[in-house]
């Protein structure tokens, strides 16, 4: 690519990025001038995948991811593909995006939010007591402080409360909130709500 227009589709990309969490719609357009200038590029299509993600544009999102983990051969953002595939309607795409994963090697990060994705797309399908197993696994433990404790705790609480295992829901609500430094979800007040009140 030309070193002018290397430029401007790198300033639509910055301009994408910083606005994707207040104005995703106006990220969304930076993004797609990028991509119509520069889409044989991998990191375009990446980022125009997740504008479109958070400007709930769920098909175009999961067409620019795919796009763009056939061009770098990388594992993409899974988590982000999956929940497109769910938002979608169809939770099974999601589960199977979730097996394929099993043999690649994703951040731990990563891992975790696939298995929220996957944990949500079995509720979706019904199966609770499925959604709440999808969810354990090591890094599951009161004591442990990663920095996806607090929304992996979070979301076996809602999916045991979901499974109708209350008193679960609410060790494990207070276990989210504790892990929440940032107060990021409502926790607290979830594990309050279903504390039987005198």
């Amino acid at each position: 690519m030309p070193k002018g227009l290397a430029e401007i589709v790198g300033r639509h990309l910055a301009a994408a990025g910083m606005l994707i969490d207040s104005e995703p719609e106006l990220a969304l357009e930076h993004a797609r001038y990028a991509r119509s200038k520069a889409a044989r590029v991998a990191v375009v299509r990446e980022a125009a995948g997740l504008a479109a993600y958070h400007a709930g544009e769920w098909a175009e999102a999961l067409s620019e991811l795919r796009a763009a983990r056939r061009m770098s051969h990388g594992a993409g953002h899974l988590a982000v593909m999956a929940d497109c595939e769910r938002a979608l309607g169809r939770p099974e795409r999601a589960i199977e995006l979730a097996r394929e994963a099993q043999g690649l090697s994703l951040s731990p990060d990563e891992a975790v939010e696939l298995r929220i994705v996957a944990a949500g797309a079995r509720r979706d399908m019904g199966q609770l007591d499925a959604a709440v197993v999808a969810l354990q696994g090591d890094d599951l433990n009161e004591k442990r402080r990663d920095p996806w404790s607090a929304r992996l705790f979070y979301a076996y609480a809602d999916n045991l409360e979901a499974a109708g295992r209350t008193e679960e829901a609410v060790k494990w609500f207070l276990n989210a909130a504790q892990a929440d430094d940032d107060n990021e979800t409502d926790a607290a007040e979830r594990a309050f709500d279903l504390s039987p009140q005198d």
